[in-house]
């Protein structure tokens, strides 16, 4: 039952390829986080397929539901407010998330909100590691690759962004192109361990670069043409894994690292800078490895939420519709599910490279 003094948060996340479904307590404690992948249905196809994903979520929604209130002994009446992912993400898998939640708060009489996946991904170290405003995001996953200050909730300033494809899209890739199955980015960690990470030269695009941001379509590119000339075998590939991660890594840790100083100007120039990093990418423990060592070098505290909390989980939905619920109140019903949903909106107007893709933002 409802501790009295907390309110029962559900959030549901649809944005991509997991139904997923948690109940977080206004305190912080994580009552359920349920996650259905659809891996195994989307391996044959070796990737996402937004039409047979959006159809799974349809599938799945209900099993997920169920599951996470029984996890979390709870009944549904016991539930305070509902959140779901309402972009940007894949429209299919969104607008069954969305409905579905709309759906469930009218009938239960309870307010709905509508939150950005960005900001579920943004808001999850103030979950799970109890971090304050403001701090530096580093948001890295299959669809996004951004950094982001986090200045306050609703206050967010996109210092950078990718030009083209995203890091997990890229190791999604890579993963492909070496036939090692997908999900891609746990494959190319997995067969790194026992690889050689200098073994092939790749290219670091933009890396040392005046420009902020991030550009992956080269690194993919190159990688292709590499694998495309060699007779694969397992220390091969282990090689070529080890190698790519390693340059996606290279280039995180720079643009990371090119960051600290303009948002020091940001914030109390006195402050100790806190660098968070969060999205699927963010599971990788190599790439953690790496950025705990910058902000050791740059005397800034390095925050990671748990593995589990880094790929999509609608625990971090229910944590920032909790927050966006404080701080604007609920969504209005007639709320649009959108694909794109930019966490700076001004982000165009202040960053040249942007202004040549408008309002809408680049790939990711």
């Amino acid at each position: 039952m409802k501790n009295k003094n907390h309110l029962n948060i559900l959030g549901i996340e649809t944005s991509c390829d997991d139904t997923a479904i948690g109940i977080v307590r206004s305190d912080k404690k994580i009552l359920s986080n349920v996650v259905i992948n659809q891996n195994s249905n989307l391996s044959k196809y070796g990737g996402i397929v937004p039409e047979i994903a959006a159809r799974d979520h349809l599938y799945n929604i209900d099993y997920a539901i169920k599951e996470s209130l029984e996890k979390a002994k709870l009944k549904i009446e016991n539930i305070d407010l509902v959140t779901a992912t309402g972009g940007p993400g894949l429209i299919g898998g969104v607008i069954v998330g969305t409905v579905f939640a709309k759906s469930l708060a009218m009938s239960l009489d309870k307010p709905y909100v509508a939150v950005n996946h960005l900001e579920g991904h943004a808001l999850t170290a103030r979950l799970s590691e109890n971090v304050s405003y403001p701090y530096l995001l580093l948001l890295v996953s299959g669809g996004h690759t951004q950094i982001i200050a986090v200045l306050g909730y609703g206050n967010y300033k996109r210092i950078s962004s990718t030009l083209d494809d995203a890091a997990g899209e890229t190791f999604d890739k890579a993963a492909k192109i070496l036939g090692i199955g997908f999900p891609g980015g746990p494959m190319i960690e997995k067969m790194a361990l026992n690889g050689s990470p200098n073994s092939y030269k790749l290219p670091r695009p933009l890396y040392k670069s005046k420009n902020p941001n991030f550009s992956f379509s080269g690194l993919k590119t190159a990688f292709n043409q590499i694998v495309s000339k060699t007779d694969l075998n397992e220390e091969i590939i282990c090689n070529l894994s080890a190698s790519i991660q390693k340059s996606i890594s290279d280039c995180l840790v720079d643009r990371t690292k090119s960051a600290i100083k303009l948002f020091q100007t940001m914030i109390d120039e006195d402050s100790k800078v806190k660098i968070v990093v969060a999205g699927g990418v963010a599971s990788n423990k190599f790439i953690r490895n790496e950025l705990q060592k910058l902000c050791i070098e740059n005397d800034a505290s390095f925050f990671a939420p748990p593995i589990e909390l880094c790929t999509d989980n609608g625990a971090m939905i229910a944590w920032a519709g909790y927050e966006k619920y404080n701080c604007e109140g609920s969504t209005k019903l007639e709320f649009k599910p959108r694909p794109r949903w930019p966490l700076d909106p001004t982000a165009h107007y202040t960053n040249p490279i942007q202004k040549t893709v408008g309002k809408g933002g680049v790939k990711a």
